[in-house]
Order: structure tokens, then C-alpha cells, then sequence
């Protein structure tokens, strides 16, 4: 089943990412890691579904994503980043999920952090703090990381930011290999969640069980 939304705000979060605020249809349901194949509505781009992940909460009255445009792919996100209230785009039953399974290292590489924001703010409004949780972002540039203000200030999650197209940062400046992690996690605790480009999940999956962690602690998106 389709749903038509009609975007009420959008803002920007970073110099190429953007909050948008719809409205929420009556009975339209998701859980926190959730996703959605969206498009914009309008001639030319109503089969151009992509999938974007919900960021606010389940009880909340809007529907929200944080999305990242690639202008230089003349595609979808080019689009939404140019969209105004009133505009108008279609969505799909939710679908998929990062599920929380408990406390643990959440590693996300640029826009793969998307489906942790409702994940962690679900956690932090049920346990009132991320305790026994950290958070593992890579981004190309310092300007790149996404609501770093909000995740720095959430209490009890350990963040580690790191960059890898920037030499002097304030934060880390390497990409996350088997010597980050092993700087940065124990392997004998939690779970490991991992969101990002395949390459990256998969790759840090194989890592991560050559460090010991087991299968069964590694949650990765599950597209059924």
C-alpha cells in the first residue's frame, strides 16, 4: 500500500544533508531501525523509489527522515535536498530493520547512521540513558558527521568520530580497520551493530568475527 505525505519542514543537518518533517498518515505504523521506499511525487520521478530509514520515534504525530543528497548523481536526493513545504512524495509499508538487541558498539560509515538515530533515541527515552553503548561513526570530513551535537550530548554514549579525507581533525583521522577497533572495542562485550556501504559491513563483520565476536552478536540490517 502507498501513502501520500506533504512535507511540512525541511532544514539542513550538514552542508548536504537534510531534516524533512511530513505528515503522518492515520494508521501508518514502523519500529525504531525501520525503512521505507520512497519518491518524490511528481512527473518523471514517481518510479524512482529509494529506500530512506525513519528517524523520530514510533509515537510521534510526523514522519521524519535525515537524507543525504548527492548532487554530483543528478538523481532522487538532488531533488529532495531542493524540496519545499507542500511538496508532496509517496511512501511504502516499512520494511527491514536494525533491530536493538541490547546494549553494544554501534559502527556506522556517512549515511549509514540513519537507522541508529531512532534506534538510540527510542534507548534513551525507555532506559533514560545509552549506558553500556558507544558509537563508532566514519564520515569523509569533520563537516560531513551527522548530528554530532545531539549524539555527543546523549547521556552515557561513549561516541568516537572518525574521518578519512581530512589529515588534521579534531577527531580520529583513520578509517576503521582491525587496529581502530581494537583501540576502540572489546571484542568480549555487547553487541556489534554495523550499518554502511556493503563493502564496509561486510568487511568489518569478517573483522569482527577474526576478533572474536560471535555471529550471533553482529546485527546487521535484515531487508525481509
Amino acid at each position: 500500500m502507498s501513502y501520500q505525505l506533504t512535507l511540512q519542514k525541511i532544514e539542513p543537518v550538514t552542508h548536504d544533508t537534510h531534516h524533512l518533517v511530513f505528515n503522518r498518515p492515520e494508521g501508518f505504523d514502523f519500529e525504531p531501525g525501520q525503512a521505507t521506499d520512497f519518491a518524490l511525487d511528481k512527473k518523471g520521478w514517481r518510479d524512482e523509489k529509494r529506500p530512506f530509514t525513519f528517524t523520530n520515534l514510533p509515537d510521534s504525530n510526523t514522519i521524519e527522515f535525515v537524507i543525504k543528497s548527492y548532487p554530483d548523481h543528478d538523481g532522487v536526493t538532488e531533488q529532495i535536498a531542493k524540496m519545499e513545504p507542500g511538496d508532496t512524495v509517496t511512501i511504502e509499508e516499512p520494511w527491514g530493520a536494525i533491530n536493538d538487541e541490547g546494549k553494544g558498539t554501534f559502527i556506522a560509515g556517512g549515511a549509514g547512521i540513519t537507522p541508529f538515530i531512532a534506534i538510540l533515541r527510542e534507548r534513551l527515552k525507555e532506559k533514560g540513558t545509552l549506558d553500556g553503548c558507544k558509537l563508532i561513526f566514519s564520515n569523509s570530513t569533520e563537516k560531513d558527521i551527522i548530528l554530532r551535537d545531539e549524539f555527543e550530548a546523549m547521556p552515557g554514549l561513549e561516541t568516537v568520530f572518525t574521518v578519512t579525507d581530512q589529515k588534521s581533525a579534531s577527531v580520529e583521522t583513520e578509517t576503521i580497520h582491525r587496529e581502530f577497533l581494537e583501540d576502540h572495542v572489546d571484542p568480549k562485550s555487547g553487541k556489534f551493530y554495523i550499518c554502511g556501504p556493503d563493502k564496509m559491513v561486510e568487511d568489518l563483520s569478517s573483522t569482527l568475527k577474526d576478533m572474536g565476536v560471535e555471529e550471533e552478536r553482529i546485527v546487521i540490517e535484515d531487508f525481509d
